[in-house]
């Protein structure tokens, strides 16, 4: 798993270092790992290090020390280094020496003072600062079109909660010290390819983590040589209704596609169901389904009185329930159905669904708002999203990063349904199914995007996918992931 810990957690680690190691110890460690990884991207962008060109944008606390002895390193190898100071005052005395006597230059931040770097690295604000970059920092950084190295994290961007209210850097490569921070998972897209430097911090079991590739294809259930189709798992589906008959068929056919044992089916789309899936059992009610070991439910379903019984039905059994689309809407209606449910229970909701049941939106602090509904309904829920969160009644959150959007596509949500669902029929935890359905569901949707169903060779681009494309490349995607299984 890999770990990430929040700021007030990361200084608390680094205090008893700084205490115990020589003065500025722990920031060259850093900076010869934040100027180990510039040297690789200018030489996989430019070909070479020697005679390039980086800008330093440096403000006044420790992220800016980092990157002035991270130039000094570099210009001993050649490079041409420029420190643009936004504070010239109180810029870190140590690093901006050592930069000078390497033969660097520092002058005060001004675009005109830019030029034309090859690299740049953002040392503005560290993990201590919040809010958006000051006018004269929005500015320089505006005016920047080569690519941007973070210090840590991408100035501008909360390193808790991964909110922007404003200018901010994007990255094209964040190097973090001593710890992931939550930003590195929770803002993607600003962070660029995160790099790690380990600086020896001792840091406490996070509360935020993420299953590594091979984690989850190591835990994807696959039959045994004694397995039937009961001891894989029968997954119930109560998916789909006249308005929205593709919702039934899609949940289905993720659950099947996910290597359920068996896929039994409840609902008005049976006849549309069967014509793409003929293995699925149907049945007429809930009452009549026969024996499943988790059920989904909600998917396209409809909201009226019909579809509050099932909901009520379903959620009255003893059996791990995902609740997803019209089944959260009539739970926002009704949340006693779960509210103390003891059987395992998964809320799937998007960011709109989840402002229906909590009462709010979950921007800016997704982590802390999927905690508190977690632990006030006393349930799963996962809050969709690039950065899809899993979060345990007890507050330890599962995050996987989608790598893109392209799962942002009508039917998707009812596709992660049904995986999740044959995830939770074979008997896998509830916050372990949530998050390898996530991983898979964003694989699949990415091998979609970027070579459809069928496509010889590698492909190149990528194009928008549709729910449908997404569906016929789940057995792509779990193979894939099994691929990553060490060898013991």
């Amino acid at each position: 798993m890999r770990s990430y810990h929040p700021s007030d957690a990361v200084r608390a680690a680094e205090a008893p270092l700084l205490a115990s190691l020589p003065e500025g110890t722990l920031m060259r460690r850093a900076a010869y790992g934040l100027a180990q990884v510039a040297a690789a991207e200018l030489r996989e962008r430019t070909g070479g290090v020697a005679g390039r060109r980086v800008s330093l944008l440096v403000g006044s606390g420790d992220n800016g020390g980092d990157a002035l002895w991270a130039g000094a390193l570099l210009r001993r190898r050649g490079v041409s280094v420029t420190a643009l100071l936004l504070d010239p005052d109180r810029a870190h005395a140590a690093g901006l020496r050592a930069l000078r006597a390497a033969g660097g230059r520092a002058v005060p931040a001004t675009t005109d003072r830019l030029g034309s770097p090859d690299l740049v690295l953002d040392g503005i604000v560290g993990i201590s600062g919040r809010g958006p970059l000051r006018p004269a920092a929005a500015a320089l950084v505006d005016a920047i079109c080569a690519p941007i190295i973070a210090v840590d994290t991408p100035s501008g961007v909360d390193p808790d909660t991964g909110a922007i209210d404003g200018p901010a850097v994007t990255a094209a490569v964040t190097v973090a010290f001593g710890a992931y921070k939550p930003v590195h998972a929770l803002a993607p897209a600003s962070c660029g390819r995160v790099e790690f430097v380990d600086i020896g911090l001792d840091l406490p079991e996070a509360r935020l983590v993420a299953a590594e590739t091979s984690e989850i294809g190591a835990i994807w259930p696959v039959p045994g040589p004694d397995d039937d189709k009961y001891s894989q798992g029968v997954v119930g589906i109560r998916a789909g209704s006249a308005g929205y008959p593709g919702a039934g068929v899609l949940c289905t056919g993720a659950a099947v596609a996910a290597t359920s044992g068996m896929v039994r089916y409840v609902g008005s789309g049976a006849p549309d169901v069967l014509a793409r899936f003929p293995e699925t059992v149907t049945s007429r009610s809930v009452a009549e389904t026969g024996r499943v070991q988790a059920w989904v439910v909600g998917p396209g379903a409809g909201t009226d009185d019909e579809a509050l019984a099932a909901l009520r039905e379903i959620l009255a059994t003893d059996l791990p329930v995902l609740v997803d689309a019209d089944g959260l809407t009539l739970l926002a209606r009704e949340p006693g159905l779960v509210r103390g449910r003891t059987a395992p229970t998964l809320l799937t909701p998007h960011a709109g669904e989840f402002a229906r049941l909590a009462g709010r939106r979950p921007e800016p602090d997704r982590l802390a708002a999927v905690r508190s509904l977690a632990a006030e309904w006393g349930v799963h829920v996962l809050l969709k999203g690039r950065a899809t969160l899993v979060a345990r009644p007890d507050g330890c959150v599962f995050v996987n990063d989608a790598a893109g959007s392209w799962a942002s596509t009508a039917g998707s949500g009812d596709v992660l349904a049904g995986m999740i669902g044959a995830l939770l029929s074979a008997g896998m935890p509830v916050d372990l199914a949530a998050s390898a359905g996530a991983r898979a569901h964003a694989l699949a949707a990415n091998l979609a995007a970027h070579r459809p169903a069928g496509a010889g060779g590698a492909g190149t681009g990528a194009a928008p996918i549709s729910a449908s494309g997404l569906l016929s490349r789940i057995g792509d995607a779990i193979r894939l992931l099994r691929t990553h299984i060490p060898e013991s």
